[in-house]
């Protein structure tokens, strides 16, 4: 997992080109929303050999094919940032900087992933 800080006025593509710079194992499929929709994102998907599962914008003009079946996998993600957001100071951000902030963010999310180990 790999969590980053973007001013809250960026747009998606920073965020993506911010992630995919990363030494991170390389993925088989991109689950994203509408926000990622661009050609360059798909192309760099596609040269990785990453299958890209990304519904389009309603301003498509080149229409594209989406598998339904991958995108609900998309549900859990949602579901995991939602559990995040249940720590107050994840959801309100009452840290200062932006160090403490995202540590705060890998003990929330340690705290998650051991309480699932549990079950």
């Amino acid at each position: 997992m790999r969590a980053d800080i973007t001013p809250g006025q960026t747009s998606d593509y920073l965020g993506f080109d911010l992630i995919m710079d990363d030494n991170m194992p390389e993925p088989s499929v991109l689950l994203a929303d509408r926000g990622y929709d661009s050609d360059n994102v798909r192309k760099t998907m596609e040269a990785r050999n990453v299958v890209p599962v990304i519904p389009m914008r309603k301003t498509r003009k080149l229409r594209v094919a989406v598998d339904r079946t991958l995108y609900r996998l998309r549900n859990l993600v949602e579901r995991c940032f939602n559990k995040l957001k249940n720590a107050r100071r994840v959801a309100t951000r009452y840290d200062k900087t932006a160090e403490s902030f995202l540590g705060f963010i890998d003990i929330t999310s340690i705290r998650l992933w051991l309480r699932h180990l549990s079950t």
